[in-house]
């Protein structure tokens, strides 16, 4: 990804900032598109992975739905072009505010985590004289074997509507008016990298399926989330996943009654390898036990090793001054911030380096730009396209 030319322009620009790869970007959301598009199933791309108004352009373009996980979400989707009736608003706590706008711009659906969410769409949604379309997100108990923070679909999680609990989902549908179910929907976690995890949750959307239908409920949309995770430690080996195997998993073993349709909601499958943080060494600690590499970017600008524990494939771009040794040195890979978790890597073994080296981490495009912040008054976080060098 990475070649001489490459690194020379980007050497010509203020670090850190974000790198994006906008030809990866296009390969990876045709490959999903036409693996998709193949089994007729409908994506939704996650915004809370990156909503970089370049890269959201580009999704549609490529025409995917939105899936927004608040009001603000939704707003920028419809700003930015994405049609209505593709939107989706999910989030264990909408606002009435947020509720309000959404179903003012006669979104596809609200998947809702709760009982007490329904009495509530279902009174806004009155106040516009509306019905309102949800599915319900139900909690399958389906172990997405990936970190704890990012686990989603267990029963110690707060997200979703319990299976001891849709009987009573039932009776407040019942008696809501101004609400039609038409799906029901699921979430288990990201970066799962083992299919069988999704041919678990395909069991279970079976057995949820079959319920409902046995109690009156025949169902438009199955919608089965996201969580198809990505290569971390070797981005140029395989930049773009395996959206054919994971497409074909659903297509295997959901059993799809006659006119269902299947929905999914990707997020860092499709934007993470296309984007890299790029930053400049400051200051080179050599010591006894530890050499440290101090860059110009921290937490503040990529926060996924700090909050998750995250890897990042970390890369020396400049090259090594002749003459100098070659043998590599294990260096933890650190940021500016005044905080001891500011840590990209340990351990990490590079090239002997030194001040003003430019280093990229990799595999950021995805939960990178979206969690930056202005801790320790930082400043704004830059970026750079590939079309603009």
């Amino acid at each position: 990804m990475f070649n001489s030319g490459l690194i020379t322009a980007l050497s010509k620009h203020e670090t850190p900032f974000y790198y994006y790869d906008l030809d990866l970007l296009a390969q990876t959301l045709d490959a999903a598109k036409q693996a998709s598009a193949e089994l007729g199933f409908h994506v939704h791309y996650a915004l809370k992975a990156n909503f970089n108004e370049r890269l959201l352009k580009h999704v549609l373009e490529a025409g995917f739905g939105a899936d927004c996980v608040s009001g603000n979400e939704v707003k920028k989707a419809i700003d930015i072009g994405f049609d209505p009736t593709k939107i989706v608003f999910a989030g264990v706590g909408k606002s009435d505010k947020e509720i309000t706008f959404a179903l003012s711009q006669n979104i596809f659906a609200f998947n809702v985590e709760s009982i007490q969410e329904l009495h509530i769409i279902d009174q806004l949604a009155a106040n516009q004289g509306k019905k309102a379309s949800v599915a319900l997100r139900i909690n399958p108990n389906v172990d997405a074997q990936t970190h704890h923070y990012i686990t989603t679909g267990l029963d110690e999680n707060k997200f979703g509507i319990a299976h001891w609990e849709l009987a009573d989902a039932i009776e407040a549908l019942r008696s809501c008016p101004h609400i039609e179910l038409i799906g029901i929907h699921f979430h288990i976690g990201s970066q799962i990298t083992d299919l069988n995890v999704f041919k678990s949750l395909c069991v279970k959307v079976n057995e949820l399926n079959n319920w409902f239908d046995e109690r009156g409920f025949r169902l438009k949309v199955l919608n089965v989330g996201g969580g198809l995770g990505v290569d971390y430690h070797e981005p140029d080996a395989r930049p773009i996943p395996d959206f054919k195997s994971y497409f074909t998993v659903f297509s295997d073993f959901l059993e799809r009654k006659a006119g269902q349709e299947v929905h999914f909601e990707l997020g860092r499958a499709l934007v993470s390898q296309c984007g890299s943080l790029v930053s400049r060494v400051l200051y080179v600690k050599n010591g006894i036990k530890k050499n440290f590499l101090i860059l110009d970017a921290g937490m503040t600008e990529l926060m996924r090793p700090a909050l998750y524990q995250a890897y990042h494939h970390i890369q020396k771009l400049s090259p090594v001054p002749a003459g100098t040794t070659k043998d590599q040195v294990h260096y933890d890979v650190v940021g500016p911030i005044c905080e001891s978790s500011d840590c990209f890597g340990k351990e990490v073994q590079l090239a002997p380096s030194e001040r003003g080296d430019l280093i990229a981490i990799r595999t950021a495009g995805a939960y990178g730009e979206v969690m930056a912040s202005h801790y320790n008054l930082r400043n704004e976080i830059r970026y750079v396209y590939s079309d603009q060098l």
